[in-house]
């Protein structure tokens, strides 16, 4: 009988091996491994979506006849072999991992890998994409995507609305009171399964920071598909205009909170998009909300998909700019921060394991960046505390985006700002002890003053970068720099020890 080997993140019967499974010659192996699971300080419900979505998934092929064996070992590796030495199966099939080091563990234990679907674009057609080229900018890769996947493309081969990109459109502030234009995502009521895994997490010693869950995110594939519905139909048209908002009054606003649930293999990208090209087509979701959506997917996700593969093993060590510090208190929960932006991201990623994508660049990023973070500390620190973590996922956007470790490989420029992009872009601002208008001074914000003195400090590389040497110019020119400069190294000490 053959084995085929279903990881923690292939929760689906269409993913690769599984894909022409038997429960007649087939058996299915799944594994908790205690030795990842405390091997990082996992967030509570990261760790707690993970392993009831396993559960729940070994429950399911059971019902479908399956001999699921379904144990727990202390790495993924010892849990093979004690299977195979119990078990003798003719063959261990597995579908390509996520990961690096996954393929070159399947690898070395003999087991039989097959080529993974999990994702739209495989990493040997992005290498194919990208072989030649002197730039991977992300707009070509994402309409190449949309070409020859046909997403919001007219019958002569044009792009829908006669543009390929409707960013300017999706940039608006965040709108000021009123009655808001975003649903509450879907919950569903924890039951016995969910009570048990938080039990055997609280037995192992992990997830001990983090809110428990509260059914915020689904851990099945029908939950998943649920909200796939929900959001599509109630969601999805008011996406765009301000899907780079930050309001303190809605941790969601109208993005899809849908992530976790590809990334664990409980919704495919395929279903995702095709589901946003029929709301599209049944004229329920303007043109500039479905073309963002759809870019978020088949663009970006899977360019960092690419590029991940593409650059690993070394992509890891990168660290362009010398950066050296550790994670901040404020950021792990060890200290309190006066920092409101700051503040209500860390309490939002408290309570949900969960920012969306401009908390997580222009505020928890930008701030890591210009205090000067390392950049493996940064991408370990997010890659356990957020509920969509993977390596894949963490590596380019921590490494290539947000950090700018990889000295412009990924970005063409590092993503830093002061306060005033914050003030723009949320209204955390106006309740802040700080002045996002200062540079220096107990009152000035760490935004402001680190942003001029990560410009100065980082000089002789940042000036001979076209897209913000006009930026590192003015910083020369500012009369109060060494003032700036010397606050910027307080702020520093203070993030440090976490006293700001």
């Amino acid at each position: 009988m053959r084995t085929i080997w279903v990881l923690g993140d292939q929760l689906n019967r269409s993913i690769g091996a599984m894909a022409d499974a038997d429960p007649a010659s087939d058996r299915i192996l799944m594994v908790e491994s205690l030795g990842k699971l405390r091997s990082k300080r996992w967030h509570r419900q990261r760790a707690h979506f993970v392993l009831t979505a396993m559960r729940r998934f070994a429950a399911e092929l059971d019902e479908l006849g399956y001999e699921v064996d379904l144990r727990r070992a202390d790495s993924l590796r010892a849990g093979h072999d004690a299977h195979v030495a119990e078990l003798s199966p003719d063959e261990v099939v597995a579908t390509e991992p996520a990961s690096w080091d996954g393929l070159e563990m399947l690898r070395d234990l003999g087991v039989t890998v097959v080529r993974s679907n999990q994702f739209l674009c495989h990493y040997e057609e992005f290498a194919g994409w990208a072989d030649g080229r002197s730039s991977f900018k992300m707009e070509d890769f994402y309409r190449w995507q949309r070409q020859r996947l046909g997403y919001l493309i007219d019958h002569d081969g044009e792009p829908v609305g006669g543009r390929w990109n409707f960013d300017d459109e999706n940039r608006e502030p965040p709108p000021k009171g009123g009655d808001d234009p975003w649903p509450d995502p879907q919950a569903s009521q924890l039951d016995e399964v969910d009570r048990r895994v938080l039990a055997d997490l609280d037995e192992w010693g992990v997830g001990t920071w983090g809110a428990d869950p509260d059914g915020t995110w689904a851990t099945s594939r029908r939950a998943a598909l649920s909200r796939l519905r929900h959001f599509t139909r109630e969601v999805l048209p008011s996406f765009g205009p301000h899907e780079d908002a930050m309001v303190e009054r809605s941790w969601h606003l109208a993005h899809s909170v849908l992530s976790p649930y590809m990334n664990v293999g409980l919704l495919l990208p395929g279903e995702v998009c095709d589901a946003a090209q029929q709301a599209f087509d049944d004229g329920g979701v303007p043109i500039n909300s479905a073309e963002g959506f759809i870019r978020q997917v088949i663009g970006w996700r899977e360019y960092v998909w690419g590029v991940y593969w593409l650059w690993m093993p070394d992509y890891r060590s990168r660290n362009a700019l010398g950066a050296d510090r550790p994670v901040p208190p404020a950021f792990t929960g060890a200290a309190e921060t006066d920092m409101n932006c700051v503040g209500t991201c860390i309490e939002g990623l408290h309570d949900r394991a969960y920012n969306h994508h401009i908390q997580r660049l222009m505020v928890l990023g930008n701030l890591a960046m210009l205090h000067g973070v390392d950049p493996w500390a940064m991408t370990d620190w997010m890659w356990s505390n957020f509920v969509d973590g993977a390596e894949w996922v963490m590596l380019p956007n921590v490494i290539g985006m947000s950090q700018w470790a990889d000295g412009g490989k990924m970005a063409t420029k590092p993503y830093a700002a002061g306060g005033n992009y914050i003030d723009t872009m949320s209204d955390y601002c106006g309740s802040c002890r700080f002045d996002r208008k200062q540079r220096t001074g107990e009152d000035a914000c760490p935004f402001t003053t680190l942003y001029w003195d990560f410009l100065a400090r980082h000089h002789e590389r940042l000036v001979k970068n076209p897209r913000v040497a006009r930026q590192v110019r003015a910083s020369e020119r500012l009369s109060d720099l060494p003032a700036v400069r010397e606050r910027a190294v307080e702020v520093r000490s203070m993030l440090d020890d976490g006293t700001l």
